[in-house]
């Protein structure tokens, strides 16, 4: 009966989310039966992939949602260690979208990739459903450990792939493209909220195999959509050459090998820091190589992306406090009126729905009258709203009391500052790496992005380790001392950012930019002579 009544208590929450995802699986639908090659003028491909990263989101947003608490109250780490693990998993999330960038590059296409990457993520979903007794001394956490391994290495096929191939619909210079990004992100995070919503609300009130089923069920739906939607690409994401059956298969077996690696990665989490070093180092290294081999415009170009690389570790690892450290101050020390913590994880994606048209609108409305910022004065901005959700939080909990509950609305105000940022650096990054590289390197570019995110993954990880204190069990005083000196240095690297901003600028050669992505019967577009700067719409992150 109380499970009962926790249920009926959300009723809205899930009809809600139910509803809009109805709506837009419609919408796929009517799209998909249309005969002309576009819809709304864009590629019926666009749709395509926008339904599939959609349920895709749904899976990992909604199992991210709950995944601190699952490894706190039903695995029993502490809240530190809890941190670090979900900051483990995250970096790994996004460094293996560089090794399945580079094996699509050269062998499997983005295609081929992306579908295998869904059949392992599928996998690692359904597998999340088995819990077991919980305590980490149940063998059935070895289970938990290999549905992480399996989600990680589809997300190496997977992510990079399916980003690179709404790019591959357009010119590079064609004037709906950053428009396209942007209906790739409302997927993503229509995806994002609903699945934040139902996922986290069945995980902490009816049980955690009831919430990560639910995710299961969402990657497979994502798989269907992609594979029934093969014929709609007109052959973007193709493999570059005919390969053999026995290459691609050793690549498959590699991916298998590949998971039981994960599954030790994730059990040793101070391997993964050395690992991350190592390989990040070698990773710059070899990109800025490739660069110097370049004529003097394609060389400033991948100087300019390394720039906006390079500030990827520090704003997601500030960012990414929303799933660990700033989940579980929610759940102790805010009055949330009973609503599990998880299901305000859909603040970002909802805000993201409302707010990303509007920065559309506002960039090209600047754009019109040369004034839109750059893409590294965006970063900026990003940095700058970053640090002032923690200082607003922060300030705003310690005006309440410490000895009271933290009012809800300062958990609102922190997601919307983040959130605007986010909308100047996620979406300006993405478009920039698609844009700027060449396409020999487009989605090893595309990984090495992904790559400095999973740093600021783990970063985050370390960030909410340390709220945990030495004993592990966060402190609210703690976690507000924390959120108060890493909002100034946001703001402070954010003022250095501005400041060399035009060398950067400069540096990207945008007059020059030509295209060398698709050619014209591909897709009917407009050419523009001088593409707008980069990043103008948004695209997920993560």
């Amino acid at each position: 009966m109380k499970e009962l009544a926790l249920w009926n208590e959300g009723d809205w929450v899930a009809a809600i989310a139910t509803v809009i995802l109805a709506a837009f699986l419609s919408m796929g639908v009517a799209i998909a039966l249309r005969r002309q090659p576009e819809a709304f003028g864009h590629p019926k491909g666009l749709y395509m992939l926008f339904f599939a990263e959609m349920w895709e989101r749904f899976s990992f947003y909604g199992m991210r949602a709950i995944l601190v608490f699952y490894l706190v109250q039903h695995w029993l780490f502490s809240e530190g260690e809890g941190s670090l693990i979900l900051g483990a998993y995250g970096s790994m999330v996004y460094v293996t979208p560089v090794l399945g960038g580079w094996l699509a590059d050269r062998y499997l296409g983005q295609r081929k990739a992306v579908l295998f990457g869904g059949v392992l993520l599928a996998l690692g979903h359904l597998f999340m459903a088995f819990e077991g007794d919980g305590g980490q001394s149940d063998p059935t956490i070895n289970v938990f450990w290999l549905a992480l391994a399996l989600i990680i290495i589809g997300s190496g096929f997977l992510k990079a792939n399916i980003s690179v191939m709404v790019g591959q619909l357009y010119r590079k210079t064609d004037g709906r493209r950053d428009a396209a990004y942007t209906i790739f992100y409302m997927g993503i995070n229509v995806g994002a909220a609903a699945g934040s919503i139902l996922v986290g609300y069945l995980g902490q009130t009816l049980g955690w195999a009831y919430g990560f089923g639910l995710s299961g069920i969402g990657m497979v739906a994502g798989l269907i959509v992609f594979v029934l939607g093969k014929a709609s690409l007109r052959g973007a994401g193709e493999a570059p050459a005919v390969l053999p059956k026995a290459k691609e298969t050793v690549i498959y077996a590699a991916g298998i090998g590949a998971v039981a690696a994960m599954w030790f990665l994730m059990q040793y989490r101070d391997v993964i820091q050395l690992l991350l070093i190592v390989c990040g180092v070698g990773l710059l290294g070899y990109v800025l190589l490739q660069a110097l081999k370049l004529p003097k415009e394609p060389r400033e170009r991948i100087f300019a992306i390394l720039f906006l690389i390079a500030l990827n570790p520090l704003f997601w690892g500030l960012f990414d406090q929303a799933p660990g450290s700033l989940n579980l101050y929610t759940d102790k020390y805010m009055d949330t009126g009973n609503i599990p913590a998880s299901v305000f994880q859909s603040i970002n994606p909802i805000y993201i729905i409302l707010f990303a048209p509007l920065f559309a609108g506002l960039w090209q409305f600047l754009g019109k009258r040369g004034l839109e910022p750059s893409a590294p004065a965006k970063f900026a901005l990003a940095l700058f709203q970053c640090g002032a959700g923690f200082l607003v939080f922060a300030w705003g909990a310690q005006s309440a009391g410490m000895a009271a509950m933290t009012p809800v609305i300062f958990l609102f105000l922190i997601y919307l500052l983040h959130t605007t940022g986010e909308l100047c650096l996620s979406p300006v990054g993405l478009s920039a790496m698609n844009r700027l590289a060449p396409s020999f390197m487009a989605s090893l570019i595309m990984g090495a992005w992904f790559y400095m995110t999973a740093v600021g993954s783990y970063v985050a990880g370390k960030i909410g380790e340390a709220t945990g204190g030495e004993g592990g069990e966060m402190s609210k005083e703690l976690v507000l001392s924390i959120y108060g000196q890493i909002g100034w240095i946001a703001i402070g690297v954010g003022v250095v950012v501005l400041l060399v901003s035009p060398i950067v600028k400069r540096w990207m050669h945008l007059d020059t930019l030509e295209d060398d992505n698709v050619g014209d019967d591909l897709v009917g577009g407009s050419e523009v002579g001088e593409p707008q700067a980069a990043g103008i719409h948004p695209e997920v992150r993560g």
